[in-house]
């Protein structure tokens, strides 16, 4: 499996070679961090499950690092519900990295009901235009490049 690293948002190496991440590692890290905060909470195993709408096996399973083919949203229920219960904590108590994972989980969790969508590029214009670009047949890139352009000018001139 390939995957990005925070020095490199396009998941290579200087060189051009892949990032390769050691999934078991990775989950045993997401379980024992996920463990850290439920017993910050003083909440069972149980407790979450209930929470969560899962079973108190699939929180053992995360915890311990063996959730390797746990569906994502047993993985989002359970971190939903971690969120929730540490609503109440006093946000200045909270480490600048849980601040901001906090924060971040807010585009996936489901408050709003719904998926919160995310532009790539700053530019939702120039997001589209690439991906009509991608749309269009290699071979015929070029022209399409070319329009662009003559039509840039175009709209320069008036």
């Amino acid at each position: 499996m390939l995957a990005t690293d925070e020095r490199n948002p396009r998941g290579h190496k200087p060189g051009g070679q892949p990032v390769r991440v050691d999934w078991a590692n990775w989950m045993r890290g997401l379980g024992r961090s996920t463990r850290r905060v439920r017993e910050f909470l003083g909440l069972s195993q149980e407790q979450v499950a209930r929470l969560a709408g899962v079973s108190q096996g699939a929180v053992s399973r995360l915890e311990s690092g063996r959730a390797l083919a746990t569906p994502l949203l047993v993985v989002m229920k359970i971190n939903a519900a971690l969120k929730s219960a540490m609503a109440d904590l006093d946000p200045a108590l909270l480490s600048e990295e849980a601040r901001r994972l906090r924060d971040a989980d807010d585009r996936v969790a489901p408050g709003g009901g719904a998926f919160q969508d995310v532009p790539v590029l700053k530019d939702p214009d120039l997001e589209e235009l690439v991906c009509v670009y991608r749309t269009v047949p290699e071979r015929r890139r070029r022209k399409l490049v070319a329009v662009a352009r003559a039509t840039a000018a175009a709209l320069n001139e008036s």
